[in-house]
């Protein structure tokens, strides 16, 4: 049983959160933990890490007999989208103005366990 987690409107700009997000997809979501909590060069890490601990949390409601140690959680999907832009002004030289684009972005966060999904297709191969 998967579980989604989503960050909507965050004001960092997509390609500065994708370099994080690249880092941990396709990961055990323990060692994606690991690597969020010790990169700190990066501002966006402790975002992508509260997200992740918020996806783990859904997948608990999902599951309330499971234990989160012994399902072998791993991260399904991970993707970043462009979020609304702000268009500010800033002074130039000479009278004139330059556009300023403060940028936001929105991280999507599918988490599954390869647990479940190995009984899956062992009950399917056991109908066929």
């Amino acid at each position: 049983m998967e579980a989604v987690a989503k960050l909507n409107n965050c004001p960092t700009s997509p390609r500065k959160m994708r370099l994080i997000v690249d880092l941990i997809r396709g990961k055990k979501v323990e060692e994606a933990l690991n690597t969020l909590r010790f990169n700190n060069q990066k501002e966006s890490a402790p975002r992508v890490e509260k997200l992740l601990l918020s996806a783990i949390a859904n997948w608990g409601q999902k599951n309330e007999g499971a234990r989160v140690e012994d399902s072998n959680l791993y991260i399904k999907t991970i993707f970043v989208g462009g979020g609304p832009m702000l268009k500010r002004i800033i002074p130039a030289p000479q009278g004139r103005a330059h556009r300023v684009r403060k940028r936001s972005n929105h991280v999507t966060l599918i988490i599954d366990s390869k647990v479940a999904n190995a009984e899956v297709e062992t009950v399917n191969s056991n109908n066929e």
